[in-house]
């Protein structure tokens, strides 16, 4: 009788973390086919439910102790297509098409970039800080194009002809160049969301989820604004501080 061979826990294949990567990839797909059929907000819709699948598979896969080297490398698939292809053809199909083959090369250079991205966190995965992440990760990278869709409305009617594509443009390329980046962003991953706080943290996330869900198309756009601008921020000012402090003080004890 000849035994099964067990796989290595790293290697095998688990269903539950993987469905959730896989109904990250259908609705990625989904968003896709509204794209085409001119159907934005829908298509902006099914890239943030993405990103809700994207953070449940690891989540799951944590929890249950099921995560896996064909888990990762299956999340970062589905992570390129609902993230990467989704968002730069919506926005090529919403926007970018007037500007020719100079908005098709920035829909493109949004793809190769975080493609990019995914293959160097992959490989940098042991290394880097869990604290940070570096580069812009895609995840935020589509969700904020998603959220800009949907802050459409709120954009004054001449503007919406004049600046708006321009805007976008600039957008596109300014996010494929920090995916690629090595400007910090927070990850979140060190919260502790299930871990004891005071009660005025918890008073607050209660106000701030109030706050977003009476106006989401509006404060969605704002928070991911934020997001994208507290990487630079941060890089910059901050950590170029913390690192000219420790040259003085090396400097002064080789004195």
């Amino acid at each position: 009788m000849v035994r099964e061979k067990k796989l290595p826990k790293h290697k095998g294949v688990y269903i539950l973390p993987n469905l959730f990567t896989t109904a990250s990839l259908f609705c990625g797909f989904l968003g896709m086919t509204w794209a085409v059929e001119g159907k934005f907000e829908m298509c902006a819709v099914a890239i943030f439910v993405s990103a809700l699948f994207d953070g449940l598979d690891g989540k799951v896969a944590r929890l249950t102790g099921t995560s896996s080297e064909f888990g990762i490398q299956l999340d970062s698939l589905a992570d390129l297509v609902a993230f990467g292809v989704t968002p730069a053809f919506m926005i090529y199909q919403w926007q970018l098409h007037e500007f020719g083959r100079l908005g098709l090369l920035a829909s493109f250079l949004l793809i190769a970039c975080g493609a990019l991205r995914l293959a160097r966190f992959n490989v940098q995965t042991s290394i880097s800080p869990k604290a940070y992440f570096i580069g812009l990760p895609i995840p935020a990278g589509g969700c904020a194009l998603a959220s800009l869709v949907l802050f459409e409305p709120y954009i004054a009617g001449h503007a919406i002809h004049s600046v708006l594509p321009i805007f976008s443009l600039i957008l596109v390329y300014c996010l494929s160049f920090l995916m690629v980046s090595t400007v910090r962003y927070y990850s979140f991953k060190e919260a502790g969301m299930f871990k004891a706080h005071p009660f005025s943290s918890m008073v607050t996330v209660i106000v701030l989820f109030v706050m977003v869900a009476s106006q989401p198309k509006f404060l969605g756009f704002i928070i991911f604004a934020c997001y994208l601008i507290s990487g630079p921020i941060y890089t910059i000012f901050f950590l170029a501080r913390r690192s000219s402090k420790l040259l003085g003080k090396s400097s002064k004890e080789l004195l």
